[in-house]
C-alpha cells in the first residue's frame, strides 16, 4: 500500500527572501505555522526586515547569506539553516536574477551568472533538500519559482528564459523521481509582479493598468505567496510536476499579439 507522507516538519527554507516574492512567501508560510529559514544576498537590511516581520507573527526565523554564483559550495547554507531550525520540510527556490540585452550582445560571463543563480542554484539546493527529506523519511515539498517565461519567450531575455525553461523541465523530472519518497515538486510561474525586480518596489498593483493582461493589472507578491503556501501544505499531496501560472491571464493572450505596437522589438 502507498505510504502517507503528511507529517514532514513544518520548517521551510525560502531563498532570496530579503524582498519581493521571496519575502511574501516567507511571511505567508510563517503565518501558516512554519518555522522559516531565509537566504539573502547583498541586502542584509532587507533580510532583517523579513525576519522581523516573521518574528512579529510569532514564528521562528533564521537567516543566512547565500551567493549562488559561488556554486556548488554556497548551497551548504541550506543544510546549515535546516540544522539550526531542526529539520526541513519545504524548500522554496525563489532566488533569481535577470538580464535585459539582445542575444548577440550577451557576454559569456553574463550568461553564466544568470544560469548559475536561476538554474544551477535551484539544482544544487534541491539536491541538498531532497537528500535530507529522503533520509528523514517523512516526505516534503520543493517549490521552484520560475516565471511565465518558463513557458513563453521574451525578447532581450535569452539567459533568463533559458534558465527558467530549464528549471520548469527540471521540476518535472524531480517530481517523477521523488514522488515515491512523498516529496512533491512543483513550479509557480509569476507574470508581472510589483516587486523591486520589476522596478515597482512599493507600487500598489491595483493602481496600475495593463491592457495586455486580462485581469488588467500587475500582480501582488502576496498573490504568488498564496499559491506557494497551498503547494507547501499537506492538502496539496496529490499535486506534483505542475507549473502554476500566477499571471492574471497573461499567458492566454498569445493569439492577440498582433494587436501590439511595432515598438515591441528589442533594438
Amino acid at each position: 500500500m502507498p505510504q502517507r507522507y503528511d507529517n514532514y516538519p513544518r520548517i521551510a527554507v525560502v531563498t532570496g527572501a530579503d524582498s519581493g516574492i521571496g519575502k511574501a512567501c516567507a511571511v505567508a508560510l510563517a503565518e501558516a505555522g512554519f518555522a522559516i529559514g531565509i537566504t539573502w544576498y547583498g541586502d542584509r537590511a532587507g533580510a532583517e526586515r523579513t525576519a522581523t516581520e516573521i518574528r512579529g507573527t510569532g514564528g521562528r526565523c533564521e537567516a543566512a547569506e547565500m551567493d549562488l554564483t559561488r556554486l556548488p559550495d554556497a548551497a551548504a547554507v541550506i543544510d546549515k539553516l535546516a540544522d539550526r531550525l531542526g529539520g526541513l520540510g519545504v524548500l522554496v527556490n525563489n532566488a533569481g536574477t535577470g538580464l535585459a540585452a539582445p542575444f548577440v550582445d550577451v557576454t559569456w560571463r553574463q550568461w553564466r551568472d544568470v544560469l548559475a543563480v536561476d538554474l544551477d542554484g535551484p539544482f544544487v539546493c534541491s539536491q541538498r533538500a531532497a537528500r535530507r527529506m529522503r533520509t528523514a523519511g517523512r516526505g516534503g515539498r520543493i517549490i521552484n519559482v520560475t516565471s511565465v517565461h518558463e513557458h513563453a519567450p521574451r525578447v532581450g531575455a535569452s539567459a533568463y528564459c533559458a534558465a527558467k525553461g530549464g528549471l520548469g523541465l527540471l521540476t518535472k523530472v524531480m517530481a517523477q523521481e521523488l514522488a515515491a519518497d512523498g516529496i512533491t515538486v512543483n513550479a509557480v510561474a509569476p507574470g508581472e509582479i510589483s516587486t523591486p525586480m520589476t522596478g515597482q518596489e512599493d507600487v500598489d498593483p491595483f493602481t496600475q493598468e495593463r491592457s495586455g493582461v486580462p485581469v488588467g493589472r500587475p500582480g501582488d507578491a502576496r498573490e504568488v505567496a498564496a499559491v506557494v503556501t497551498l503547494l507547501a501544505s499537506p492538502a496539496a499531496a496529490y499535486v506534483t510536476g505542475a507549473s502554476w501560472p500566477v499571471d492574471g491571464g497573461m499567458l492566454l493572450m498569445g493569439p492577440q499579439a498582433s494587436t501590439l505596437p511595432s515598438s515591441w522589438r528589442f533594438r
